[in-house]
């Protein structure tokens, strides 16, 4: 894309800056060395260069240069002693800034902490910053940040909202990959390290990615990605050496099948050398796995782990394993108890180059859901945490709805797994156990609409993400903020009005949909939009249980299907008790009578009736502020923005009428404020 717009430039806008770089004293810029990392960053200073200050820069190996980008073995005595000190204890990926004796110094121990630090530089540039007082020391808190592309070859995006595959399209992999580049220079940008390139759902012909057929495209992506600082990982199905081996079995403790996969493997790291290794979806919602040969979890992984080892490998193993035919008559069957049964009795068993990924929740991305317990509950074995940058049912980039609050809330949980402050953000720094290897993956939200995410304002969630998870003691204002100067500009009256829509959105969501943690009221499938009784575990109820009496599952021990013991003290007991447990999470943990009263002193009945209404309200309150932007916002952005809330607007009436007239049908008690309710 030769020209490209505000949106599709998302982040990395590069305007022309009033305060301009003199070109005859910082006309030169030494970048040390030749990698492909090192012509990515050559590429993106004379990109930022020529469109914030409308000259080109000249590269040098000239030490005397006033920029100076260098690994710190080839920095000579430019460092003060300081800063000496402070780069030996950098991580590989950590960068130091720093403005000495009229130069600017961008260095670290490795090539992408370069990268890393050459993006931190333009973006400062790009808010303002002065070039003469730069002194930034910065590294990762998390060793592994991932992104999962959810695209099928035919071109689709399960869970895709904004547009189709940028990867593939009509059943192959794209010719034109500079789009993949610009991707790859985005996630970069924000410090992402790893990208599975292909949906975790692996179907018929997506097979074979792990094959000839396709490496040599797969290839070319994996070197874009390389160029970046991004290891590319293939999502795999399990029973490849069936579907493409011509095996009769994919049993994991099958020699046969052992040697195909080592073979397999050979094959693929001859055609990329850096290849990041396999994220598998195995044992659920119909997806083949070892439980099919009466193997379990860490047999399965193991034996890939086995194949991938002697080249650096991992095995990202996702724990979203679950019947999706339970039955509610045997208690044990709980869906938001599946993930630590199936794992938490394997601790200690899977190989040291396995990770498992575990859906922040323990049911599926809900608006509202408690921490999964089986978050540090395995302390031998290597964990990370799975958000959903994507939408799925929190709006669908149709709605406005900025996540990053709601991670930061998951990364604060205390786990008490080993005492107090064992919290999610230490566990997946790798600060709590001895974990080998952990980190943070997401699910995608972009796609080839001109502006990547659908809506431009969930933009702030992708690169929220990157930002957090390099960082998670960034608040989310903080973020947001971030994102606003450097999508729109640092002027107050954008600040102020998008950091606050921003800021409101999750809770104006919440508001209007399933109300105190109980889920599941969208749609079957699509998941957007009311239904409330369409998702049943079977025909003993829903997965909301509400009756003429009442709401809510029990998933106490004393009475219900015992979830609450899978948390530790003091957060089983919490959970496990009406007084104690949070307004917020009441109907995930009990079912409770309408006219029960809340800590915030409403019923339930009440809580429902007052939230849905002022949901609606607080939509129409979006509009009105976007609306005092449009001469001050890109014609294209406002109105992409405006049509998405107009949308919302609508779908937060379908959900307040629908959700207010079900719960006044089941319960038979009105409104108090006696608002219309049909």
């Amino acid at each position: 894309m030769n020209t490209q717009s505000n949106m599709y430039k998302m982040w990395l806008q590069y305007r022309e800056m009033p305060n301009k770089i003199n070109k005859e004293t910082y006309g030169e810029i030494a970048v040390i060395g030749n990698s492909p990392i090192q012509e990515s960053i050559k590429e993106e200073l004379t990109r930022a260069f020529e469109q914030m200050y409308q000259w080109t820069p000249v590269f040098t190996e000239n030490l005397n240069a006033q920029i100076v980008i260098a690994i710190n073995d080839k920095l000579n005595d430019l460092l003060s002693k300081n800063h000496k000190d402070q780069v030996e204890h950098l991580l590989d990926e950590g960068y130091i800034i720093a403005s000495e004796n009229n130069q600017v110094i961008i260095t670290g121990k490795s090539s992408v902490a370069l990268l890393y630090g050459v993006f931190h530089f333009l973006k400062d540039l790009q808010i303002g910053k002065d070039i003469h007082t730069l002194n930034i020391t910065n590294q990762p808190k998390n060793s592994l940040r991932m992104i999962n592309q959810w695209d099928n070859l035919d071109g689709t995006i399960e869970r895709g909202y904004s547009g189709n595959s940028i990867f593939y399209e009509n059943g192959k992999i794209v010719k034109d990959k500079s789009r993949i580049k610009d991707y790859a220079r985005y996630l970069a940008s924000v410090g992402i390290n790893a990208i599975a390139i292909n949906n975790v759902n692996v179907w018929e012909e997506e097979t074979f990615f792990i094959t000839k057929k396709y490496l040599p495209e797969i290839k070319e992506i994996a070197q874009i990605f390389t160029s970046y600082g991004l290891k590319t990982y293939i999502s795999i199905n399990f029973a490849s050496p069936i579907a493409i081996g011509g095996l009769h079995t994919a049993d994991p403790m099958d020699e046969q099948v052992k040697e195909w996969w080592k073979k397999c493997v050979k094959e693929i790291y001859d055609y990329i050398p850096n290849f990041g290794g396999f994220l598998v979806k195995a044992d659920s919602e119909h997806r083949p796995g070892p439980f099919t040969y009466n193997r379990d979890h860490k047999d399965g992984a193991n034996m890939l782990a086995e194949a991938l080892a002697p080249f650096g490998g991992k095995v990202i193993w996702r724990c979203f394993v679950y019947n999706c035919v339970q039955d509610w008559r045997d208690r044990s069957t709980d869906r938001a108890r599946a993930a630590y049964d199936h794992f938490k009795p394997l601790d200690g068993l899977f190989h040291e180059n396995v990770i498992l990924q575990i859906k922040n929740g323990p049911m599926d991305f809900q608006v509202r859901e408690p921490v999964s317990p089986l978050l540090g509950a395995m302390h031998q074995t290597n964990q990370m945490v799975e958000f959903q940058i994507a939408q799925e049912y929190t709006g669908q980039q149709i709605d406005l709805c900025y996540l990053i609050p709601q991670w930061k809330d998951v990364l604060s949980f205390d786990t008490y797994v080993k005492g107090e402050g064992s919290t999610i953000e230490k566990i997946v720094a790798g600060q709590i156990h001895p974990y080998r290897y952990s980190g943070i993956a997401a699910v995608s939200n972009i796609g080839n609409d001109e502006n990547w995410t659908g809506n431009t304002l969930a933009q702030a969630n992708l690169y929220g993400y990157g930002r957090l998870i390099w960082d998670p003691s960034l608040e989310a204002e903080e973020i947001a903020c971030e994102w606003i100067a450097l999508t729109f500009d640092s002027s107050k009256e954008i600040k102020n009005t998008v950091s606050s829509m921003l800021m409101d959105s999750l809770s104006i969501y919440e508001n209007y949909t399933a109300p105190l943690g109980v889920g599941w009221m969208v749609t079957p499938h699509y998941h957007y939009g009311p239904n409330i009784d369409g998702y049943e575990y079977s025909r003993w109820g829903t997965y909301h249980f509400a009756d003429r009496n009442g709401i809510g599952v029990d998933r106490t021990q004393a009475t219900g299907t015992s979830y609450t013991s899978q948390y530790n003290e003091p957060n089983a007991s919490i959970y496990e008790q009406l007084d104690t447990c949070p307004d917020e999470l009441i109907l995930f943990f009990h079912h409770v009578p309408y006219d029960y009263v809340l800590h915030s002193g409403k019923t339930i009945i009440q809580h429902i009736y007052d939230t849905h209404f002022l949901g609606y309200k607080q939509v129409e309150q979006l509009i009105k502020k976007w609306a005092m932007l449009e001469n001050v916002i890109d014609v294209d952005t406002f109105r992409n923005v405006e049509e998405r809330l107009q949308l919302q607007r609508a779908n937060a009436k379908e959900w307040r009428d629908q959700i207010n007239t079900y719960f006044y049908r089941k319960s038979g008690i009105p409104d108090q404020q006696k608002r219309t309710i049909y």
